[in-house]
């Protein structure tokens, strides 16, 4: 007998790109009717501007293919597992949280949305949640040490642990979203990564959610390169990132999230440096961060900069799939 979910996998991973392809020249036209237009920060490269009006939200496309699809071949197989279940709230409820940054910004025309602690309690909110629902469950608090077979247990200190990588997980990429297709293409690799890993640990319902997400990442990156006709918005960056981070947890992979998901760890660090340095010293370590930004003022131009961080996180996904599977 073939493992639960075995064959949904391509449909997983056709589904949701077919689907999401389909819902693009039906959903931008919505969006720019109801003129839910980006605004872009005057902090940020003064060419971006042109990209002012730019419909946005699109993180709302891509979540419906995403939860339809695995809702889908979950009926087929009559039962939705604990672990999908799991993923889909966490995955759904960050993107809620999202969707009402995005809807202050772009309906209430407050340029900044929800303010940065209003964020991050409700972050820590639905990492609480989830964190009892884990407990509840039985869930180990040990936290494997990529490339060994050691372990750590956290015991009651998981709870903390699980917030950082969640909430940590769910602004890196947040933080990343800001060249058209760069979010976009990471989480295409990030998520077929931790799809093979899932699958070579027999977790089928894992894989087949992580092959929904990078079939619909794909599906949107057809309107989402460079020049974008949409944007994800939060509504998608803080879906991505909460769901990127539970597979891992999932998985029992936290640690190795930071190699995976290296190019969202590199553009926070960016920031969190620029900052330190700027508050401690009075200098800029970066011409703007996060580092994308960067390599933009410094002449490289945007598709530049989006292949080579695409690049870099291949190569950081091959070395923590080698890391998880072969070491």
């Amino acid at each position: 007998m073939k493992p639960m979910f075995q064959d949904g996998l391509l449909f997983a991973l056709a589904g949701a790109f077919l689907l999401t392809a389909v819902l693009s020249p039906v959903f931008i036209p919505y969006l720019r009717k109801l003129k839910f237009g980006q605004s872009i920060r005057e902090e940020g490269p003064q060419w971006h501007q042109v990209k002012s009006g730019t419909p946005t939200m699109g993180g709302v496309m891509f979540l419906t293919a995403i939860v339809m699809i695995t809702l889908i071949i979950s009926a087929g197989f009559q039962t939705v597992s604990a672990n999908v279940m799991m993923l889909l709230i966490v995955t759904v409820f960050f993107g809620l949280l999202g969707f009402m940054d995005d809807y202050i910004k772009v309906v209430k025309k407050r340029n900044l949305g929800l303010t940065s602690k209003q964020k991050l309690a409700g972050q820590i909110v639905i990492s609480a949640v989830i964190y009892l629902i884990l407990m509840l469950s039985g869930f180990s608090t040990e936290v494997s040490v990529p490339g060994t077979a050691w372990s750590l247990d956290f015991g009651w200190a998981y709870f903390p642990f699980l917030v950082v990588v969640l909430v940590g997980t769910s602004n890196a990429v947040n933080l990343t979203d800001g060249l058209d297709g760069l979010v976009a293409g990471s989480s295409v690799i990030a998520f077929s990564a931790f799809a093979f890993i899932a699958h070579q640990a027999g977790m089928m319902d894992v894989t087949m959610f992580a092959l929904a997400v990078s079939g619909a990442m794909a599906g949107f990156m057809l309107v989402n390169v460079h020049p974008a006709k949409i944007f994800m918005g939060d509504t998608g960056s803080l879906a991505l990132g909460g769901a990127l981070a539970m597979i891992a947890v999932l998985t029992k992979t936290e640690l190795l999230l930071i190699i995976i998901g290296a190019v969202f760890v590199i553009e926070t660090l960016s920031v969190i440096l620029q900052v330190a340095s700027f508050k401690l010293r009075g200098k800029r370590i970066f011409k703007m961060s996060p580092i994308h930004h960067h390599f933009e003022m410094s002449g490289w131009s945007e598709w530049r900069v989006v292949i080579v961080f695409w690049s870099m996180g291949l190569v950081f996904a091959l070395l923590g799939v080698w890391i998880e599977v072969w070491m």
